[in-house]
């Protein structure tokens, strides 16, 4: 008798990511991949526990929940940006500088040299209470 359970999880929190709806392909999955890639390090309860297959070869964790990918104008974008902030949610960034650097140094010095009211937003992912990523994310739609 397995002790698992068939009950559908229903999660309190959301991992969001807004991505500006003029991104070429590629750059829309490159953003996603960049910008998820921090809230497992600064919010651990986001990742799941290890994988193994029938076998028993083992593979890393990933996020516990789904992520939802949202697409939007520049201005939605701004004002999600605002309401992150504002909601002091964890979060991620993606600016359009960073699409001419090579490497994380080269990124973060690239944000840095922004203000925070002038910066290009390509893409940013929030995680939080359900309700209050839903407000962050308001305007925008889901992404085709």
């Amino acid at each position: 008798m397995s002790s698992v359970s068939t009950e559908p999880i229903r999660f309190d929190t959301k991992i969001a990511v807004l991505l500006r709806e003029d991104l070429e392909p590629w750059q829309r999955l490159n953003v996603t991949a960049f910008l998820v890639s921090g809230l497992g390090t600064q919010v651990p309860e986001v990742v799941g526990e290890p994988y193994e297959d029938a076998d028993g070869v083992p593979y890393l964790p990933m996020f516990r929940q789904p992520v939802m990918v949202f697409e939007a104008t520049k201005e939605t974008l701004t004002t999600a940006h605002a309401r992150v902030l504002s909601r002091a949610l964890p979060r991620a960034l993606f600016t359009g500088d960073l699409f001419a650097t090579g490497n994380d140094r080269d990124n973060r010095a690239a944000v840095r040299a922004v203000p925070t009211a002038e910066l290009d937003l390509v893409g940013l992912a929030v995680y939080g209470p359900r309700n209050a990523v839903d407000k962050v994310v308001r305007g925008a739609r889901m992404h085709p």
